[in-house]
């Protein structure tokens, strides 16, 4: 995103992700926002609002995110746009990320 508004194409990768049928976003929540970040991300989520999916990976809890977010009042309206006819899947057990790592090392091992 930043890179579109540096070249000036930001509003044609705005409409982009808009009519993309799956967004993801992955790793949410690993920097917090830029005043510019969470306004772009509220544009891309309310075009899409009710329209197309959008996942969200994190490693927060969502009740984490509006300190993320940063802006008390964007990150009410942007949390309402993914919570609202949303789905919260939580995911136990150990990273897979990990699992694959010590995977990998066994089978180095062996040989």
């Amino acid at each position: 995103m930043a890179q579109a508004w540096a070249d000036g194409t930001l509003p044609h990768a705005l409409k982009r992700l808009a009519k993309a049928q799956v967004l993801i976003l992955d790793d949410f929540g690993i920097e917090p926002l830029g005043a510019a970040e969470r306004k772009e991300l509220f544009e891309v989520l309310e075009d899409r609002y009710q329209q197309s999916s959008t996942v969200v990976t994190s490693q927060l809890e969502p009740k984490d995110w509006h300190a993320v977010i940063g802006d008390a009042t964007l990150a009410d309206a942007i949390l309402d746009l993914l919570v609202h006819n949303g789905h919260h899947l939580r995911l136990a057990g150990e990273s897979i990320r990990k699992a694959d790592a010590n995977l990998i090392k066994e089978r180095k091992q062996v040989q």
